[in-house]
């Protein structure tokens, strides 16, 4: 019995050590999480059912409020959509942030859908997206792997270089 409560209390203390790890991850990587944008039109950041919550399409929108804009692999290289797509994800735990309060909700990213602003002849669209996945992976861990969809675009909204949403499991 006291081995099974001893157990326990590591197995308690791991999980909580654990939870903490994302917000100080972020602070440890000096990400910096701002005021989501607000919509555009008419629609929501993020509607819950359940404990699933979706997020609405969000793009590159930098810290100084600007776009990353133009057609990868055109205008953009392919490591240039990487950052747009990280970029991206960041605005995304910036609504994770705001909808939830602490990001140590987040039970699981379970289904990413990303879109790249590309030519018909472009076909590294995962290479792309990948810069949201490795961030979803850097900060949750095994929590952050997603099933997910890259796919071409002709044209994004404002000529952004990625847009991408993301239905998310949480507490």
């Amino acid at each position: 019995m006291k081995q099974f409560l001893l157990t326990l209390f590591i197995s308690s203390v791991a999980m909580g050590i654990q939870a903490q790890d994302v917000e100080q991850k972020l602070k440890d990587k000096g990400i910096v999480l701002t005021a989501p944008s607000s919509p555009i039109a008419n629609y929501v950041n993020a509607v819950r059912v359940g404990n699933l919550l979706y997020l609405s399409g969000k793009g590159p929108t930098k810290t100084d409020g600007t776009n990353i804009t133009g057609k990868v692999g055109k205008d953009l290289t392919i490591e240039q959509g990487y950052e747009a797509a990280r970029v991206t994800g960041i605005n995304h735990l910036s609504v994770l942030k705001a909808e939830l309060g602490n990001l140590n909700k987040v039970k699981r990213i379970v289904k990413v859908l990303g879109m790249v602003n590309c030519e018909g002849n472009f076909t590294d669209h995962p290479k792309v997206i990948n810069g949201y996945s490795d961030l979803m992976v850097e900060v949750f861990g095994d929590k952050g792997k997603h099933a997910r969809s890259a796919v071409g675009m002709g044209s994004l909204p404002g000529n952004i270089a990625v847009e991408v949403e993301v239905i998310v499991e949480v507490e």
